[in-house]
């Protein structure tokens, strides 16, 4: 399930940036959490987080709709490229 997830965080980060090239996402399971990093260029991070972070936001809320039921806890955290 985390690789769905990831998919549809790639999908949404991909259609916001410039340089989706430079657009990692990775996961990290530990029990029923799983951590989502969306790595992203430095010039792409404000169109990532958005206005007082309100698109981070709405990525984190769909990740938590899209995983109801699974019995995972998903988080998404975003960090900027070397």
């Amino acid at each position: 399930m985390g690789d769905v997830m990831e998919e549809i965080v790639k999908y949404i980060v991909d259609k916001l940036v410039a340089n989706k090239d430079a657009v990692k996402v990775s996961s990290a399971e530990n029990g029923d959490e799983i951590v989502i990093t969306v790595v992203v260029a430095d010039a792409d991070m404000g169109k990532v987080i958005g206005r007082n972070g309100k698109i981070a936001q709405s990525i984190r809320a769909i990740i938590k709709t899209a995983s109801n039921g699974t019995g995972k806890r998903y988080f998404v955290k975003f960090e900027k490229a070397n």
